[in-house]
């Protein structure tokens, strides 16, 4: 089993920054990680992939040029840094873990973590 705890969120102004934090314990071998966002009423909404051995990155549209996803192996935690934030990134975060073969489809993630609120003003 794999266990995901997100943290880091809050409120921040517009133009902003959070760094988001996912610890990973259990079986700490998994093969990639992804966040995702959701507000009420919507779907969630893919944000950024890495894989966990090789660094291989994906964003999403709203992701790219502002925010970067990074992992630190020797502590089991994956990172989502957020720049220049904007009201509109306002949501629930979520770290998800698992092996993927589409890295925007949030189905295919076996793990979740229980998210973590940012909350942008404008």
């Amino acid at each position: 089993q794999v266990q995901l705890v997100e943290s880091g969120g809050g409120l921040v102004q517009a133009g902003g920054s959070l760094r988001l934090s996912c610890v990973v314990s259990g079986r700490t071998s998994i093969y990639a990680m992804g966040w995702f966002r959701q507000t009420p009423g919507k779907e969630r909404e893919f944000v950024a992939y890495i894989t966990w051995g090789g660094g291989d990155l994906w964003y999403g549209d709203s992701a790219k040029g502002r925010f970067t996803i990074a992992r630190d192996l020797a502590k089991n935690t994956g990172y989502l840094q957020m720049n220049r934030l904007k009201p509109e990134d306002s949501a629930v975060y979520y770290c998800a873990a698992g092996s993927v073969q589409s890295p925007p489809k949030a189905h295919e993630y076996a793990y979740w973590g229980q998210g973590t609120q940012v909350t942008v003003s404008a």
